[in-house]
């Protein structure tokens, strides 16, 4: 079946390669397109996390809904991790962290640090209660471990 994109267009295949408009891998030109690919990656990551515009060959429909999909695996995994933060947002869990995600400009370094910064930016708004203060605990401690 004949391709339906333009002659001069790479395909994925091909930058993946290292064969771009310029020629065959080891060619001065793999390493254009590899940085044409690196460029087209962070511009996908862009699109699913941090909401920008899809990428050029690439349905917007299809990669906003996939988007929607990661936020509500996020949200999911956030919930197990800190279910305080789940309780404390209550029946707005999906809105509260649909708009925490849309705020982030970058994706989250892991689950944790997600879980954690989403707990912090409920008890900014005021969802969340502040946590306890480990001093009052501290001397509790050293009296059960006494005992």
């Amino acid at each position: 079946m004949p391709s339906e994109r333009a002659p001069s267009t790479p395909s994925a295949d091909d930058l993946r390669n290292g064969r771009g408009d310029e020629g065959t891998p080891g060619d001065a030109g793999a390493g254009d397109a590899r940085g044409r690919l690196a460029g087209v990656q962070a511009a996908l990551v862009a699109a699913l996390v941090a909401g920008a515009e899809a990428p050029g060959g690439f349905d917007a429909d299809r990669l906003r809904i996939q988007a929607a999909s990661l936020v509500a695996k996020r949200r999911s995994v956030v919930a197990r991790l800190r279910p305080d933060a789940a309780a404390a947002a209550g029946s707005e869990l999906a809105a509260d962290f649909a708009r925490y995600a849309a705020e982030r400009t970058t994706p989250p370094p892991g689950y944790r640090a997600d879980a954690d910064d989403f707990a912090a930016w409920l008890r900014a708004r005021g969802k969340m209660p502040e946590p306890p203060d480990r001093r009052w605990f501290a001397p509790l401690l050293r009296w059960l471990k006494t005992s």
